[in-house]
């Protein structure tokens, strides 16, 4: 078990940014705006990802602002709040043979707690983005994070996966993502 988060390891799971949902956050352009670098990132690396939409019907689909970024055969659908209870969302995310899943989204104290349980208990190694997830009060964010941690998530930063994802400096990759975190 790799203490690091690395790109050859992990995949990223983007967790319903959708359009009804997103301006209701607390913060949520911030997130959106780092979900967007982290998925500039997984791009220039190679890193699989993967994005969920909550009930898309009602709550609209993923965010315009992401919608370049992703290729719409990763985005999956999903009722439950927990996007591994859906059979074929936890059945894709253990086909890419990932065993480090980085984890973004909204509501942190709804679908993405959830979703971070049920992966830990699946016995993956997970690693929830901060300043990549929201919810409609601070308090609530704050309060699904602690939990996550105490259920035994890593709580990082976009830059930190950034980083450990890229390894090194002064490569082509390192050269392509540095603008994003400038």
């Amino acid at each position: 078990m790799s203490l690091r988060i690395k790109a050859l390891e992990s995949m990223l799971l983007v967790v319903d940014i959708q359009q009804k949902l997103a301006p209701e956050m607390y913060n949520g352009e911030a997130a959106i705006e780092a979900n967007y670098k982290l998925l500039q990132t997984v791009q220039q690396l190679g890193v699989p990802y993967m994005v969920t939409e909550q009930y898309p019907n009602g709550i609209g689909k993923t965010v315009e602002v992401l919608s370049p970024l992703i290729n719409p055969v990763h985005v999956v659908e999903k009722m439950s709040f927990s996007s591994i209870a859906e059979d074929d969302i936890a059945a894709a995310i253990k086909e890419k043979g990932r065993n480090q899943v980085v984890v973004t989204g909204m509501e942190t104290h709804v679908c993405v707690l959830q979703t971070v349980l049920d992966l830990i208990d699946a016995g993956y190694q997970v690693y929830v983005v901060e300043d990549c997830v929201a919810s409609r009060t601070a308090d609530n964010k704050r309060l699904g994070l602690e939990r996550m941690r105490q259920c035994g998530a890593q709580i990082v930063s976009s830059e930190m996966v950034m980083f450990e994802w890229l390894g090194r400096g002064g490569t082509d990759d390192f050269k392509a993502i540095l603008p994003l975190i400038k």
